[in-house]
């Protein structure tokens, strides 16, 4: 078979998506690659395509169990012979994965990083073919990524002990520069093909909403609720937090769990297995949860504080829509979250074997990119040009499908609001004064100060002005780079603005009321994607008792997106459900009947 033959018959796919068919050919042509493809972009076939047509057996090395045990499950009702070692395993499913694999007949097995030291493991290994080793979210092996994991710098020693080299494919989805010069010279690669395809999910919807911490949890019950049964992730920066949101979700009615590293192991897979199997809808997390979930029909992800950073960030709003389907991401901003998040940046664990030089860098690193996560929260701008301009690339100004281009906003002039502020940043500065926001604000609305602070030409002149909206104005000038929001100080430019005499525009969104809606926020669907509900629903629901008896996850067996293609083209044939897109011949062969007859019984039905 040939790359596209095996890509139909396991997978179901007729074309390549961008950038797959080169890293493919690279890799068959026995060339190192470096891909940073965005989530959803089809990383995981660039190097399962090529590891069934290359002899010997290829291993993938995958950060996270849930990843791990998702794709070989995949892999495995597709009709594809594979395999995992990780803590996860009894002794005896260890030592049948053992033997699996020295018997030749295992095509991809999946390790993780902690097992590569392992003697017993390294001798396995040096006694049968590896043609190729493909590092998944590669960018763990950087200490200037946003993921460090110390156990990935095992991955080049243990692919020099192996008595042939085999191809190094290294693949993540989000990576700086500097990242990716890292993947590259500590992994070793050896003048790789390197390709980035682009960060931008045109499926998924941006949008930030800024709320007070008191008003964030009536917000989320309402995006939840509108969201109804489809699978969601609601990401908190505490495990106190992920408690007492989960806690109220459930005392309104939402089936949720929770899920971070304070809970007992078995309590966290208890709750990951109730979302992957669709027992709980939504799962209230840390960001110890995700890495590598492959549950491809999360259709909403909530932030409920804002992450420490743009790679967190858009790694984690990216578990939504993983099967193309349109989803939402939608961050609940707070200026709490900007304390919060410097707290535990200067109060994080420290990282081993690091010079006290380094550590101060790797905090300096992280401050810059928390300063880059609060201007996303606060702009009005378009918020998926301003990610993928973070990433280095060059994008419009609309997209028309974030909350700033679809927003509801009113242009202000808040050019005498400004002239205030900056005003009172100087004065406090001249008499050497520690300007701090929620200081300034004090000072210019007249509020309780020392005695020694009213005194100053700027007390009390905005009086009028509500804290929330100088606030608003301040986190616009510090966008702008009229003031350094780290220092609260005037930048040059702000000289320049003041003797220019500009005006100064802002865009301030709506009042809304409390029962807003948010199906005018939905993001665009495809005209076919809900054409016959009906019919989905009585597919899903067969998807779930199939995957029930056969012990998977639902999306295992078909991804929403597959089941909208089937309820589309209503296939009642083996060749038929071959041309439903996600559908290779095994499935076809193995689920085509079952699904016939629900399909054949909707037809006669509409007769």
């Amino acid at each position: 078979m040939d790359k596209l033959q095996v890509m139909k018959q396991y997978f179901g796919h007729d074309s390549f998506r961008e950038g797959q068919e080169q890293v493919i050919d690279n890799i068959l042509s026995g060339r190192d690659c470096l891909g940073v493809m965005p989530t959803g972009a089809g990383k995981s076939m660039c190097y399962q395509i090529p590891a069934l047509l290359l002899d010997g057996t290829s291993i993938v090395i995958s950060p996270l169990i849930s990843l791990m045990k998702d794709q070989v499950e995949a892999l495995r009702q597709s009709g594809v012979p594979a395999a995992y070692i990780n803590s996860s395993l009894t002794p005896h499913e260890y030592y049948s994965t053992l033997e699996f694999i020295a018997s030749g007949a295992c095509k991809i097995l999946y390790v993780a990083p902690e097992r590569l030291p392992v003697e017993e493991f390294v001798s396995l290994c040096r006694s049968i073919v590896i043609p190729l080793v493909a590092v998944d979210e590669s960018h763990c092996v950087s200490q200037w990524g946003q993921d460090f994991r110390p156990s990935y710098l095992r991955i080049t020693e243990f692919v020099r002990s192996l008595p042939q080299r085999p191809v190094v494919a290294a693949f993540t989805a989000t990576a700086t520069a500097v990242v990716k010069r890292d993947i590259e010279e500590i992994l070793a690669l050896r003048e790789p093909f390197k390709l980035t395809t682009g960060f931008d999910r045109e499926n998924l919807y941006f949008e930030v909403r800024k709320r007070t911490p008191k008003e964030k949890e009536p917000e989320l019950l309402r995006i939840l609720r509108e969201a109804g049964q489809r699978p969601s992730i609601v990401y908190c920066s505490t495990r106190k937090t992920v408690d007492s949101v989960c806690a109220f979700l459930c005392l309104n009615g939402i089936a949720a769990v929770k899920y971070h590293a304070g809970m007992a192991a078995e309590e966290r897979a208890a709750a990951q297995e109730d979302f992957i199997y669709d027992r709980a809808h939504v799962i209230v997390a840390t960001n110890a949860f995700g890495m590598g979930i492959d549950k491809s029909d999360v259709s909403l992800v909530v932030h409920y504080n804002m992450p420490k950073d743009i790679e967190s960030y858009y790694q984690e709003a990216g578990r939504a829509g993983r099967d193309g389907s349109a989803a939402r991401c939608i961050l609940l901003y707070s200026g709490v979250d900007v304390r919060t998040n410097t707290y535990l940046i200067e109060h994080g664990k420290e990282e081993a074997g690091l010079s006290t030089e380094q550590a101060e860098l790797l905090m300096e690193r992280d401050k810059e990119r928390l300063k880059q996560m609060t201007f996303y929260s606060t702009t009005d701008r378009c918020l998926r040009a301003f990610m993928l301009r973070y990433f280095g690339e060059s994008t419009g100004s609309f997209c028309g499908n974030c909350g700033s281009c679809n927003g509801d906003f009113d242009t202000v002039d808040v050019t005498i609001s400004a002239q205030k502020i900056l005003s009172c940043i100087f004065r406090m500065k001249q008499r050497g004064i520690k300007a701090e926001k929620q200081f300034v604000a004090d000072i210019l609305r007249g509020g309780k100060v020392a005695e020694e602070y009213k005194s100053l030409s700027t007390y009390g002149i905005m009086r009028d002005v509500s804290r929330e909206e100088i606030l608003a104005v301040m986190e616009h000038l510090i966008e702008l780079n009229y003031i350094d929001g780290d220092t609260i100080t005037l930048t040059d430019r702000a000289d320049e603005f003041i003797k220019a005499r500009r005006t100064l525009l802002m865009k301030r969104p709506r009042k809304q009321t409390e029962v807003q809606s948010i199906t005018a926020s939905q993001p665009t669907r495809k005209a076919s994607e809900e054409d016959v509900p009906e019919l989905m629903e009585r597919l899903r629901e067969l998807r779930r008792k199939v995957a029930a008896t056969l012990g998977v996850p639902a999306y295992v067996i078909f991804s929403d997106a597959t089941l909208r293609d089937m309820s589309v083209k209503q296939p009642l044939t083996t060749v038929e459900f071959m041309q439903v897109n996600g559908i290779g011949s095994i499935k076809a062969e193995r689920f085509g009947k079952q699904f016939a007859e629900v399909i054949k019984k909707y037809k006669e039905e509409q007769q």
